[in-house]
């Protein structure tokens, strides 16, 4: 016996309708050729399913048991079908995401939102740690996509410059600093930085060496510690810490956020999105379109890796 859903729905429709003429217009088909496909079924079969009259076509009692059964067949494999086309599509699934910048606030945090609004079904997984380590979960897999800090990472994949921040200091909310509208680089020589060694940590101490162009400008207390922690010792006066306005969204005791500006200009560092090019994790697809959407590449820039 070699049924096929076509039989099935061949079956469904003809007791729905009542009628092998109108469920052979509905099917578009010839009626000879449905009612012989209901004739080779009921042959396959050994049983009669269709009353056949003038008055039309009804299942028979065997036609009915059959036909409940060829609904929940049909049902069900129609689901399982539009599920891995859903999945295909990238429209549902799981996506590791790499992040090392705060999401209280700023363009990660609203492009996160928006994805999710767009796909509801797609399961987001974040990874937090510093820009080596996510680069280093992206080639092994761990991750499918890392949002990093611009910088000279070995990375032979593919990668879209997508925002940059601006760089703010979290001062204790009685520091002198903190008076100031904005802070500048040699403002910060000699105050106790609290440093993560996650997150962008180390890009912050490079770009505190390169501003400040000695090699001890600050005494550093190193943490291994999340950014929240780290600004909750601020509050309690332990000493600063260098971070992006994405952290400014959240507020903390007894902390003060303020730009930190290189001359007139604040600073800022500039973030990528990292993938490895050989991903077929269907749900990354939708997310780099929402991506290039939101973050065209800027003309006379050069386009993504």
């Amino acid at each position: 016996m070699n049924l096929e859903l076509r039989d099935l729905r061949w079956a469904i429709v003809a007791a729905q309708h009542r009628s092998l003429r109108q469920a052979a217009d509905t099917l578009h088909v010839r009626q000879s050729t449905l009612s012989r496909g209901l004739r080779d079924l009921e042959y396959q079969l050994g049983a009669a399913l269709f009353e056949r009259t003038n008055g039309g076509t009804r299942p028979t009692r065997e036609g009915q048991e059959f036909l409940e059964a060829a609904r929940r067949i049909v049902e069900e494999t129609e689901a399982i079908t539009e599920r891995f086309k859903i999945r295909s599509r990238g429209e549902s699934g799981k996506l590791a995401i790499g992040v090392h910048a705060s999401l209280s606030a700023g363009n990660l945090r609203a492009s996160l939102i928006e994805h999710r609004r767009r796909f509801p079904d797609v399961q987001i997984h974040l990874i937090d740690g510093s820009s080596d380590h996510l680069i280093s979960d992206l080639g092994s897999s761990a991750l499918d996509i890392a949002f990093v800090v611009e910088g000279n990472h070995r990375w032979a994949g593919k990668s879209l410059s997508v925002w940059s921040e601006r760089v703010v200091v979290a001062l204790p909310g009685e520091h002198a600093l903190a008076g100031q509208d904005n802070v500048h680089w040699e403002d910060l020589r000699g105050e106790p930085l609290l440093l993560p060694q996650r997150g962008p940590g180390p890009e912050f101490l490079q770009l505190l060496l390169s501003k400040l162009g000695d090699q001890n400008p600050c005494p550093l207390l190193r943490h291994d510690v999340s950014a929240d922690r780290l600004l909750t010792l601020v509050g309690a006066g332990w000493g600063i810490v260098l971070a992006l306005e994405g952290a400014t969204g959240a507020a903390y005791p007894g902390v003060t956020f303020r730009g930190v500006h290189d001359n007139d200009r604040p600073t800022r560092l500039g973030f990528r999105a990292y993938w490895r090019q050989s991903n077929q994790n269907p749900s990354l697809r939708p997310f780099l379109d929402m991506l290039r959407e939101r973050y065209p590449e800027l003309p006379g820039l050069p386009a993504a890796d």
